[in-house]
């Protein structure tokens, strides 16, 4: 099935970059820490205590171990961002089954150490159930729907503006209508950052949380301008216009391809520039690259 520009099936990719990752972790470390305090008190197993005993060293044990395996499972999911697509579905299940595994860690630190003789494994695992997803799987959407407001209100604002006079507000400028079209790239102050014309436009690269802007100056030599943004936010920004989305990693100007060459893995793209590599156009995309 081709996905569509504006698929929300997809997890966004800056959930999984590095700076979100380890915000997720923190503050899902301090609210487990929050939830172990509060427990302590009304926990029945022995094991589970603090203060001077050799029970209070199980206690870190648990909470390192589980620790340990929450930055292990994070720093998987963000070696392999770039190797797939999550989709929403696979996100749940691999937080759900990170509170699974803590949850049988508990289980087997109370079984070889309290060893209770009333209690079954199976009970003790599902008691613990509750446990975990307050720890675990409430801080993790509260970090996800933080960093999802977080990324719509920071992201650079990028708009499609026509016939911008010298001198003309930003604000402003998006009310004219007639002209060439113009790629404008602001930050979250408002700053304008990069304004350039469509025609000198040839393609957009995506690296990491930043994006680099491939166009050509005045004097007709191809620029680079590297700025912090998703390439999602560009897709979305101009949709309708001559830039396309023909890869996860690219955003191509149509108006600048020349050849569009079909072969064994796919279709490739040919800008107008012997400067430029030729640029692939997977699958997923392959609709929208034809159809334009």
């Amino acid at each position: 099935m081709i996905m569509t520009l504006n698929d929300n099936r997809y997890v966004p990719d800056y959930l999984r970059s590095k700076y979100e990752l380890l915000g997720t972790v923190t503050f899902t470390a301090l609210v487990s820490i929050v939830v172990l305090l509060l427990r302590i008190p009304f926990s029945h197993n022995a094991w589970f205590r603090l203060g001077n005993s050799v029970f209070f060293v199980f206690t870190l044990l648990f909470a390192a171990f589980c620790l340990l395996l929450i930055i292990f499972s994070r720093a998987v999911m963000y070696r392999t961002r770039k190797d797939f697509r999550m989709k929403w579905w696979a996100y749940v299940l691999w937080c759900a089954i990170e509170v699974i595994l803590c949850c049988v860690l508990y289980t087997i630190f109370t079984m070889t150490i309290a060893k209770p003789e009333n209690s079954t494994a199976l009970k003790i695992f599902l008691s613990s159930i509750s446990y975990g997803i307050l720890s675990l799987g409430v801080p993790y959407a509260i970090s996800a729907m933080y960093f999802i407001i977080t990324h719509q209100e920071k992201t650079i604002r990028l708009m499609n503006l026509r016939n911008i006079p010298d001198g003309t507000p930003a604000d402003s400028a998006a009310s004219s209508s007639a002209g060439l079209q113009k790629i404008t790239l602001f930050d979250n102050s408002g700053s304008l950052k990069l304004s350039v014309d469509s025609r000198d436009l040839y393609y957009i690269e995506s690296d990491d949380n930043y994006i680099k802007v491939w166009y050509t100056d005045a004097s007709g030599e191809l620029k680079m301008y590297m700025l912090r943004c998703r390439l999602k936010t560009v897709e979305e920004s101009f949709l309708g216009s001559d830039l396309v989305r023909c890869h996860r990693k690219f955003i191509v100007n149509m108006a600048k391809v020349k050849v569009i060459r079909k072969e064994r893995d796919g279709y490739v793209l040919d800008l107008d520039s012997d400067k430029i590599e030729p640029i692939p156009v997977t699958r997923t995309y392959a609709e929208n690259v034809l159809g334009k």
